[in-house]
């Protein structure tokens, strides 16, 4: 089924979980198939293919399109939902932030002022940094919830095709060439595509 709420109007899809291609999910409601896109984070939280799933979501209606975002928790969509309305960052940037750093780990950048460390993430200039530590530091410290949020667990399921990988890094923001150079820079044997991606963006900012 489909729960709506007033800030959302989709706010919650239960179904069964069709495909997992970073950063798209596709659910079946009760024969209606919901694509929606999801941070790397939920995506390690992903139970297989095949089985129910309860996904939190945002819904952005757009003049040409409405996109549907998943989160495996409340708390992490209520951290999307503070990215957003900082100005300068939408729906797909947010995304990436969620991708590229834990929820705690960027909470406590930002409750700590470590603007330098947001810089690192793909898309996060300097003035980005700041607006994120000015607009969000007082709004975090206060919420628990947020703080709550666990860090990504690696997932253990079947590895999938490296194309996978860098179709996700594109979608994330990055150009074809420089996904493809930064999936070479790392070792893939044996690791699925979240943990590919994952070890992608840490080199990334491990080397800016």
């Amino acid at each position: 089924m489909v729960v709506g709420d007033e800030s959302a109007m989709i706010g919650r899809v239960t179904g069964i979980l069709l495909e997992k291609q970073p950063p798209s999910v596709l659910v079946d409601v009760q024969g209606v198939g919901y694509e929606l896109e999801a941070s790397m984070t939920t995506f390690y939280q992903l139970p297989e293919c095949g089985e129910n799933i309860t996904l939190h979501t945002h819904l952005v209606v757009r003049e040409d399109a409405q996109l549907l975002y998943g989160f495996y928790s409340l708390s992490e969509r209520q951290m999307f939902r503070n990215l957003i309305k900082i100005s300068g960052v939408g729906p797909k940037l947010a995304l990436t932030i969620l991708s590229g750093m834990s929820a705690e780990n960027f909470t406590r950048c930002i409750v700590e002022e470590d603007s330098k460390a947001l810089t690192k993430l793909p898309g996060v200039g300097k003035k980005t940094a700041e607006r994120l530590v000015i607009e969000l530091k007082d709004r975090l410290e206060k919420d628990d919830s947020i703080k709550l949020v666990g860090t990504a667990t690696p997932a253990e399921r079947k590895a999938s095709p490296v194309n996978d990988a860098v179709s996700a890094l594109i979608s994330l923001g990055y150009k074809a060439p420089q996904a493809s150079q930064m999936i070479r820079d790392i070792d893939v044997e044996d690791k699925t595509t979240e943990e590919i991606i994952r070890a992608a963006l840490q080199t990334s900012m491990d080397g800016r």
